[in-house]
């Protein structure tokens, strides 16, 4: 079912789709005569192109998911919380690069905050959590080596290497946490879903949303008004937490 859900659900992504919207309409138009239509199949998928990458869009579809739970600015109220659990958000353990290299943007912006949150509470000890998947590595090691580094011994580091997935994450961390209060830290577009899925199995999470894309621009810049990369990743961002969400809805997981 893993594998299954990995495999199947690039295929509606933005640029997936796009790309299988152009392919149908010059198919239309290379092989059959039906050349307006293979026009018109043409043009939505150039259109839907151009829209998905406006900046404007893409904060449009993703600031509801990012938004949903406040940043985690006062820790006074959160004093008495033992655990922070940090979700891991990718890495590649290439052995020719420093561990810092190896780490994954999400993950790293990931564990910042976590440590930023763990040094309000230096009784707290941090949870990392992700396994490897298609890595030799897991991606909890990695995070731990680049915890290190920002100076966190040993003794406040748990890892957790098992997790596939976030439903994974949420049942393994529950044999730690038990029915405690901790502080959940995910990329804010993430979090939605991660909040779902660990309270549907009575966990008490505190969100504390990190690795933000939609922030608010203090002035305007040329490059708003052209289409761009990054507003596509960003909707990528959007198709892939949407599916997620509804992939846990029907298998009754939230």
């Amino acid at each position: 079912m893993f594998l299954f859900k990995k495999i199947v659900a690039p295929l509606f992504f933005p640029l997936s789709i796009i790309i299988e919207i152009l392919i149908v309409g010059i198919l239309l138009l290379w092989f059959t005569r039906r050349q307006k239509a293979g026009k018109a199949v043409v043009f939505a998928g150039a259109l839907l192109l151009g829209l998905l990458s406006y900046s404007s869009m893409s904060d449009i579809c993703l600031k509801p998911l990012e938004y949903k739970y406040p940043p985690v600015m006062d820790l006074h109220q959160f004093s008495d919380v033992k655990w922070i659990v940090v979700l891991g958000g990718g890495h590649n353990s290439d052995p020719k690069l420093p561990v810092t290299g190896q780490i994954g943007n999400s993950s790293l912006s990931r564990l910042l905050e976590g440590v930023r949150i763990h040094k309000k509470l230096p009784e707290s000890r941090l949870i990392l959590s992700g396994s490897g998947v298609y890595d030799p590595v897991s991606n909890a090691l990695v995070m731990a080596g680049v915890a290190k580094i920002m100076g966190i011994g040993d003794n406040k580091l748990i890892l957790e290497e098992l997790s596939k997935d976030t439903k994974d994450q949420a049942r393994l961390i529950h044999e730690i946490v038990g029915d405690e209060r901790f502080i959940l830290v995910t990329s804010a577009s993430h979090m939605p879903r991660s909040m779902a899925l660990f309270q549907k199995l009575g966990m008490k999470p505190i969100p504390a949303p990190a690795d933000y894309w939609v922030k608010k621009r203090q002035r305007i810049s040329p490059g708003v008004f052209f289409p761009n990369a990054g507003s596509l990743r960003k909707m990528e961002r959007v198709f892939y937490e949407y599916l997620g969400l509804g992939w846990a809805w029907l298998l009754g997981q939230i």
